[in-house]
């Protein structure tokens, strides 16, 4: 999308958020203090971060903390942030910058900007109308979105509220009947490609959302298998994995997918630079260079710090793609110097879900792309493909 420079620094617009917290105004007076609700007035989000008060305001503490809760002692949910600070810009003064052009072609696909939604589940516990709250708020944002597998909204459904492309994350099961059904039913749908996740034939040690004893809402798109309990899913017990994630997937099945699917297929959990470029001779259409966002294998690097090593392997073959730890449009253009072809955000959309529904969502997509443009002027970059390495101090 083009932009003048003036549009590209204007502001987004009024947007605000309440909430209803305990009065602490008793503390110290006396030895009860006071729990009667109280109404709480938050200025207008400016920022990624300003949404995760207001997010945990208004949700459950058990949706809380299986939202953002990681593996282990969350050292990578930590790290995928930090990396991105430590990482410096380095200016370029005297470029005329009156005309940004962000857009990007994916695929095949043209998007505004190099910004997509990464796939999150069973986002009804976040907000009551979940995905398709999303889907609606990434439509009026301009921005394509991953549905996943363990969405809480089927997949037809979401199809025909978006007004944006749709990609469909995939988690095969060893039941390739039903794993082909699935996909057919996402192209049926209009989903424009499938992203296989890969990193998954488990998942890590969560224990805060263990303590938690999360239970997870129903998920249409599972209707029929017969791995999901009769008595529903539970993330704090292992037999979800057992019956939902395949410990048998292999490169196999990412050839058995290509062999059969319509629509483009990346695979979504790649670090190892080797796995990228076997991922692209087995002929892949993308990588997705992701760690879970640190709930699965904790102390993993930061996807920052893999994807130069992974781009570099990839060597321009297929595009690809980052999550992790993004928050600031700094980071968009951080990644895009890296070697990515563009971003997923998956925490920071979901907060914005929670704070305010698909008007939450739109909010925190406008904030990003507007700091992006921002980051693009400052740096003398006027379009996608002069962002490379020389934007980065070292």
């Amino acid at each position: 999308m083009q932009f003048t420079r003036r549009e590209a620094l204007a502001s987004t617009g009024g947007w605000a958020v309440g909430a209803i917290l305990p009065s602490t105004k008793a503390f110290g007076q006396d030895s009860n203090p006071s729990l009667q609700p109280v109404a709480v007035s938050y200025p207008e989000p400016i920022c990624l971060a300003d949404f995760e008060p207001l997010a945990k305001a208004k949700m459950s503490a058990t949706s809380w903390e299986y939202i953002t809760a990681g593996a282990g002692d969350e050292i990578t949910v930590r790290w995928n942030k930090e990396a991105y600070q430590r990482i410096r810009l380095k200016p370029r003064i005297l470029v005329d910058v009156s005309q940004l052009d962000t857009r990007v072609t994916l695929l095949g696909q043209e998007h505004a900007f190099p910004i997509l939604l990464a796939p999150t589940s069973a986002q009804t516990l976040t907000h009551p109308e979940g995905e398709l709250a999303t889907a609606r708020g990434a439509g009026a944002a301009g921005t394509a979105m991953v549905l996943s597998s363990f969405s809480s909204t089927s997949l037809e459904e979401v199809a025909a509220v978006a007004k944006t492309p749709l990609w469909f994350q995939l988690y095969a099961q060893a039941d390739h009947g039903f794993t082909r059904d699935l996909v057919q039913r996402a192209e049926a749908g209009g989903y424009r490609a499938l992203c296989l996740t890969v990193d998954t034939p488990i998942s890590g040690a969560r224990n805060r959302e263990t303590r938690a004893d999360v239970k997870l809402p129903p998920m249409p798109n599972l209707k029929g298998f017969k791995g999901v309990p009769n008595g529903g899913l539970h993330t704090g017990s292992l037999q979800i994995f057992s019956s939902l994630l395949d410990a048998t997937l292999s490169w196999k099945d990412v050839e058995w997918l290509s062999s059969f699917a319509k629509i483009p297929l990346l695979v979504k959990g790649v670090i190892n630079p080797d796995d990228a470029d076997r991922a692209v001779k087995s002929g892949v259409a993308g990588i997705m260079v992701s760690n879970h966002g640190g709930r699965n294998l904790d102390t993993l690097p930061a996807t920052i710090d893999a994807l130069p090593q992974v781009a570099d392997k990839v060597a321009g073959r297929v595009p690809v793609l980052v999550d992790g730890g993004v928050r600031r449009g700094t980071d968009v253009l951080k990644a895009l110097a890296l070697g990515a072809n563009a971003v997923l955000i998956g925490r920071p959309y979901v907060y914005g879900l929670g704070a305010a529904g698909e008007t939450g969502v739109t909010k925190v997509l406008d904030i990003l792309q507007r700091e992006f443009q921002m980051a693009m002027v400052l740096t003398g970059r006027t379009n996608i493909g002069s962002i490379d390495r020389s934007v980065i101090w070292s």
